[in-house]
């Protein structure tokens, strides 16, 4: 045992949360003495939530989103527009433009962007899937709404060439979000005018 901590089970508890992204061995720290503070059931519950969370969600058949069936509510909701589908890299980015109540159409959730330096190439994310979507012939617009990064770019233009033969709209979001920048973290109005003002993919290449 480490001579800093006096119990084993609390140097496990705060190895568990520093693994956390984000979250240094002080805030774990902090965290792991808060919930020594609570009650019992308090922590049971917290505890359970993860458990239950990781063993029981599921992931749209359709669109690969968090969900608790297997279509999620936005995929299953007929007053979407089923024929536009935005791109996105995660599920915080569909949280994110849901959020600017903007787009009523549907997503696709990737799963990651195309990072070579991290060791992820196009078969690791949903982008099979994703074609097969749209060579169905049920989709008339694809948006790409992926992060304004070097990988997200790079991502955009794979895909586009993989659809380009299909004759699909493709359009990305406009450049009020910054070059660089997360989608995740832009601002709600930023965010939708940016969707509202999307333009051709093909005039950004």
């Amino acid at each position: 045992m480490n001579q800093e901590y006096p119990s084993i089970l609390l140097e496990k508890a705060v190895d568990e949360f520093s693994k956390l992204p984000g979250i240094g061995r002080k805030t774990a720290m902090r965290l792991v003495l808060h919930l020594l503070r609570q009650d019992k059931s308090d922590v049971e519950a917290f505890g359970n939530s993860i458990i239950t969370l990781k063993n029981e969600v599921k992931y749209c058949v359709s669109c690969h989103n968090i969900s608790d069936t297997q279509t999620c509510q936005i995929c299953a909701n007929p007053q979407r527009d089923h024929r536009i589908v935005c791109v996105v890299e995660n599920i915080r980015d569909v949280m994110a433009i849901e959020s600017t109540q903007q787009f009523r159409g549907v997503y696709h959730v990737l799963g990651g962007i195309i990072s070579p330096m991290d060791g992820i190439g196009p078969s690791d994310l949903e982008i099979p899937s994703l074609i097969d979507r749209v060579e169905s012939g049920a989709i008339k617009e694809v948006i790409f709404a992926l992060s304004t990064t070097m990988e997200g770019d790079t991502t955009n233009f794979y895909i586009y060439r993989k659809l380009e033969k299909t004759g699909v709209e493709m359009s990305v979001l406009s450049r009020g979000v910054s070059v660089g920048d997360e989608l995740a973290y832009a601002d709600e109005i930023t965010l939708g005018r940016s969707i509202v003002n999307r333009t051709k993919f093909s005039t950004n290449i």
